[in-house]
């Protein structure tokens, strides 16, 4: 779950900030303007309520414009970009826009569906491409061909406090590297009273489960087979999980009494210099400063505990299978230059640093090669933050691995888990992870 968008937790998107979507039609009709410009319906635009956001978006499409003077940008808005209880209905009824926001998990459905358009014979012409992470890449990659371009992407690491780092006796430059560090770091903040948490953890409103993927997957494991047929926490990198938990909150008393907790505790508690450390992607520390007074300065975020594996998330846009070769090489140019450009778009730290919005986060990280370093220049020369927080998490490289089939059911069935060890001190680990692996059985079954 990005963060700031809870979508992958509790159903609604997020995904970094930006909120909409609207309904159109395309057909080979209304390709073209009345003065023979290539005319495509976007969605995605921010909403009226976002001024500073929409401003942003409204000047890039004029610059786009003016660059591209064939080609006629409409932009659709609403709340949120993809709506998951109309996004499949609007897909099947033909009346999703020219280029359509979509979710990674959502991906593989729409191309299995046969929902978006083959794109792959447009991709070099996107500067830069090369340089996209393969691992992000892949998401819109199927048989050889290419459905879609990024937007974003995030992985998930370990945000922790510098201030109660130092006050515990621990050296915020030198953050946990393994989860027995993380319980012994946990331990120390705990000691320092005045209802300081050490680790927090969510058990609620699928967050559980949502964390409990990511935990498994720092554990090298995986929460379902490589078929995607059968349940695979229960196993000993999910008892680990789970053994660890329950450690630091019944042994060492490091979590605090209060559970059940969800994302908006823990960038509270965060925000007020009362937790230490939790598993977070980059675009919480906006929201904890923003929204719960936190400090750039106290605030950092390490690489995921273990480093074997983290939760890969993120968004992009894929293009209507009814769209003229026309419409989808026009969308293509676009969608490079809003969002797969260093410099422009929403690439443009110049204009957000003016904004006052944050530059210098270390997500979203799109590219590898020269389009990094360019992107990484800019970002340099505009930074805002403290950079310096976040350098150990950027430059380690950690496997990642997109949420499983089912994700959200598969959660629910996680929360109960997760409240069970994190609220009764008797809680049976093994036989907890046995029914959660019937339950998981079944639910895979069901899908095919």
């Amino acid at each position: 779950m990005r963060e700031t968008r809870t979508r992958r937790v509790v159903g609604a998107a997020l995904a970094t900030g930006l909120l909409l979507a609207g309904a159109a039609c395309t057909s080979a009709d209304d390709d073209k303007s009345s003065d023979g410009k290539v005319r495509i319906t976007v969605n995605c635009e921010p909403p009226k309520s976002a001024a500073i956001d929409r401003r942003s978006f409204e000047e890039d499409i004029a610059i786009f414009e003016k660059q591209n003077p064939d080609i006629d940008i409409v932009a659709k808005d609403a709340f949120p970009c993809m709506d998951p209880k109309t996004f499949d209905a609007k897909l099947a009824g033909g009346q999703m826009e020219d280029v359509f926001y979509v979710y990674f998990t959502d991906v593989a459905n729409v191309i299995k569906r046969r929902q978006a358009a083959d794109i792959s014979k447009y991709v070099d012409e996107v500067q830069g491409y090369g340089d996209i992470q393969q691992s992000v890449l892949d998401v819109f990659t199927d048989g050889g061909k290419t459905y879609g371009l990024p937007r974003t992407n995030y992985s998930m690491g370990l945000i922790y406090n510098r201030a109660l780092f130092s006050k515990a006796g621990l050296d915020p430059a030198k953050p946990p590297t393994s989860w027995e560090e993380v319980r012994a770091a946990a331990k120390k903040i705990a000691a320092l009273g005045n209802g300081t948490v050490g680790y927090g953890e969510f058990s609620a409103s699928n967050q559980g489960g949502w964390h409990f993927t990511a935990e498994m997957y720092s554990q090298g494991g995986s929460m379902v087979s490589e078929d995607g047929k059968k349940a695979a926490v229960n196993t000993p990198e999910g008892k680990a999980v789970l053994q660890t938990l329950k450690d630091m909150r019944w042994t060492d008393n490091s979590m605090g009494s209060k559970q059940l907790l969800q994302i908006t505790d823990l960038q509270q508690m965060m925000g007020a210099g009362k937790l230490g450390m939790y598993l977070a992607a980059p675009d919480n520390l906006p929201e904890i400063v923003k929204k719960y007074k936190g400090s750039y300065t106290d605030l950092a975020i390490a690489p995921m505990p273990g480093s074997k594996g983290t939760l890969l998330g993120g968004d992009g846009y894929m293009f209507n299978r009814d769209a003229t070769p026309e419409q989808i090489r026009a969308g293509v140019k676009w969608v490079e230059f809003q969002n797969l450009t260093p410099g422009t778009g929403a690439n443009n730290w110049e204009r957000a640093a003016r904004n006052k919005a944050p530059v210098g986060l270390p997500q979203p990280n799109l590219w590898t090669g020269p389009t990094a370093d360019a992107d990484n220049k800019l970002k340099a020369q505009y930074a805002n933050v403290p950079v310096e927080n976040y350098q150990l998490f950027q430059e380690t490289e950690v496997p990642g691995k997109l949420e499983p089939p089912q994700a959200q059911q598969i959660y629910s069935v996680m929360d109960g888990v997760m409240s069970a060890v994190l609220t009764n001190r008797n809680a049976d680990i093994d036989d907890l992870l046995a029914d959660a692996s019937d339950k998981i059985d079944r639910l895979l079954a069901n899908q095919r």
